[in-house]
């Protein structure tokens, strides 16, 4: 069996195409309130950030003062935890107004969450939870994920999440899941790169199978973050530095998709700005690699 993280023998990875509606924002990093102050005092070379939907979506207070001065100078999109896109538990209609709300003050560039399901009987587990990959699923979650688009008025991007298990029950694998969902859908995809290679050690499947499958014009934003690893199995806990073997499939995953906008998560163990800014350089010197010399689109998309 392959080593998962290692590219498959058999596995040909297309040829980069030309994906002219995918909007390009750069290098970025996600918001994290240890570095509100530093960011404005610092305009570190970060081309965009991340935000963390439901951290901002009460009224006032510091927290909503700072962002509001981050954008004024850099892009930004939204990442959200508790869409719940794939649970049997209706639509959250409070939280969806909440989301579309801060949507139009943030103006950000997409907006995204998991594929995944978080809540039951009206109880969110704080957990993203996988799904099964059937058909019933896959006609479930499409129809959700439309309801979302439209009440929103724009496509949401949904990230692969880290696994720990998996339904016996299972008609595909994952990554034909995310891709049928996507192009019956119309949403975008967030590819997490870390996330793949956790999944890959967790169930023994190869990273260069998964990335193959994926429709390179939905890929609007990859994530790069650190992971856990324990031996037998990989914790997606975002508390250290990307790993060299993610660094890796990051580098074949752009031969593969072209450039797409880029950022690297870090939400335990948070170092200063600066530690952080210097590896997303090494995110940049990854993607010049892997596309030739390429640099960061010129074009920034602000308010």
């Amino acid at each position: 069996m392959t080593t998962p993280g290692a590219q498959a023998p058999g596995v040909v990875l297309p040829p980069i195409r030309a994906v002219r509606e995918r909007p390009q924002l750069g290098f970025g990093l996600g918001l994290r309130n240890e570095h509100f102050q530093d960011v404005l005092e610092q305009s570190p070379k970060v081309d965009w950030f991340e935000i963390l939907s439901e951290n901002f979506m009460v009224a006032g207070g510091k927290p909503r003062h700072y962002l509001r001065a981050i954008r004024e100078r850099y892009p930004m999109v939204m990442h959200g935890v508790s869409l719940s896109i794939g649970s049997m538990d209706p639509l959250d209609q409070d939280y969806l107004r909440a989301l579309k709300q801060l949507i139009g003050e943030v103006e950000p560039a997409w907006v995204s969450d998991h594929l995944c399901w978080t809540s039951i009987g009206g109880h969110n587990s704080h957990d993203l939870l996988p799904l099964p990959f059937t058909a019933e699923a896959l006609n479930h979650v499409v129809a959700r994920v439309q309801q979302v688009q439209e009440f929103l008025g724009r496509e949401i991007l949904l990230e692969n999440a880290s696994t720990y298990l998996e339904f016996t029950g299972a008609e595909w694998p994952e990554w034909e899941f995310l891709a049928e969902l996507a192009r019956r859908s119309g949403c975008r995809i967030l590819l997490d790169v870390n996330n793949i290679y956790v999944s890959a050690r967790n169930h023994g499947f190869d990273t260069d199978t998964y990335l193959a499958a994926i429709p390179a014009d939905k890929v609007w934003q990859i994530h790069l973050a650190g992971h856990s690893d324990y031996g037998s199995y990989v914790i997606d806990t975002h508390d250290h530095p990307v790993c060299d073997q993610v660094w890796a499939l990051y580098q074949r995953a752009l031969a593969r998709l072209g450039q797409v906008s880029t950022m690297i998560e870090r939400d335990d163990n948070i170092p200063s700005l600066a530690e952080l800014v210097a590896e997303l350089d090494l995110a940049r010197a990854t993607a010049a690699e892997a596309l030739g010399n390429w640099q960061p689109a010129a074009r920034a998309l602000r308010a």
